[in-house]
């Protein structure tokens, strides 16, 4: 049963490479799906059943993991398909029955160049120590992004870098750098309890793969106010929302505290959301904020509002906002009226571009 069910999954990962398909779907009472370029594609295969969906899944899920599938309703873990790529897996039961999503991890890091980042990114590479936020909804590339940053840490200083992830996504090799990537579940029982233990690990820069919750935001916040360099992500889509939204994870009492905290470590934050490219394909809209002193003094006074105002008049430090960057994509030909105007910010900044959004933008449907 094992063979047999690896190699059915094998081949929907190979059809997945082949045709550039960022996620594979299963879910039971429906064929399978590809995501590509953003949009669903259903594969002309047969209706999963749920003894499918076992033979396909269960064969790579480590055996703790499928206990936790059926303990908790759902899991996550990474697959490694050799000479194709590995794969971010999630398992998880719903009302029609089981579902998986399979998230293609490259086997190659890419740069901050191939991935046609602003050169500017390049900066936080240099960050002495404190905060830097990778931000964007799910799909947005956030992994990618931390992983071209940490692999240019990796060729130019000599740090001992640490990552907590869940599940581990790109593998890093020691270069200049000593890493050391630890995997929630299997290597830690979570994210706090891995940032605890990872002061006794005299690392230079800690990655956290995820701040979903207080405790690990705190303790972050605590090892950046040390001096440690600490990358994170969060799921929102510019700075203003971001600093919002850390703040407000604490208790009324405590934000006062947090504000002034967050203001003195936060050094950076890049925000991305990825849009249909015309043509074909997808392409980043950036938001880079690096903090100054005027900005650090708008978070510890609560004047949030005002951060957007600080990032463009801040270009020749090399910061943008989410709404420039997107209105250059449209610019420059590269995305429609119809995807720069459902992914800006500040709508009321692009309502002159109504009137140039087709009534059927194949990109993102109906108007």
């Amino acid at each position: 049963m094992s063979v047999i069910g690896s190699r059915r999954i094998d081949r929907f990962l190979r059809l997945m490479n082949d045709r550039g398909a960022s996620d594979l779907h299963l879910a039971v009472g429906r064929p399978p799906m590809l995501r590509v370029s953003g949009s669903l594609e259903q594969i002309r295969y047969r209706t999963i059943t749920e003894s499918d969906y076992e033979s396909l899944m269960r064969p790579i899920a480590p055996p703790e993991r499928w206990q936790e599938l059926e303990t908790t309703g759902d899991t996550d873990f990474a697959y490694e398909l050799r000479q194709v790529a590995r794969f971010r897996v999630n398992l998880f039961r719903q009302q029609r029955g089981s579902g998986a999503v399979l998230r293609v991890i490259p086997s190659k890091i890419m740069t901050i160049e191939q991935l046609a980042l602003p050169a500017t990114v390049r900066k936080v590479a240099d960050v002495g120590g404190g905060l830097v936020l990778v931000t964007g909804p799910t799909g947005s590339g956030k992994s990618t992004t931390l992983a071209a940053i940490i692999d240019l840490i990796n060729r130019t200083k000599r740090y001992h870098i640490l990552t907590i992830e869940d599940p581990i996504e790109f593998v890093h090799h020691n270069v200049e750098c000593l890493i050391h990537q630890r995997e929630v579940g299997a290597h830690a029982p979570g994210f706090s309890a891995a940032l605890r233990a990872a002061a006794r690990e005299d690392p230079d820069l800690i990655l956290v793969g995820e701040m979903r919750d207080l405790e690990t935001i705190s303790m972050a916040l605590e090892a950046a106010a040390k001096g440690t360099i600490v990358f994170g992500t969060l799921h929102t889509n510019n700075a203003v929302k971001t600093v919002d939204r850390i703040v407000n994870v604490f208790p009324a009492g405590e934000q006062e505290g947090i504000r002034h905290l967050l203001g003195d470590t936060l050094r950076a934050v890049i925000a991305q959301q990825l849009l249909p490219r015309v043509g074909g394909g997808r392409v980043p809209a950036i938001e880079i904020l690096f903090t100054s002193p005027a900005i650090a003094n708008m978070i510890r006074e609560g004047k949030t509002s005002q951060i957007t105002s600080a990032i463009q008049t801040g270009s020749k430090l090399g910061m943008v906002d989410m709404d420039s960057s997107i209105r250059h994509l449209y610019e420059e030909g590269a995305v429609t009226a119809r995807a720069a105007y459902d992914k800006a910010i500040d709508k009321e900044l692009f309502r002159d571009l109504i009137g140039d959004i087709s009534p059927t933008d194949p990109a993102q449907g109906k108007v």
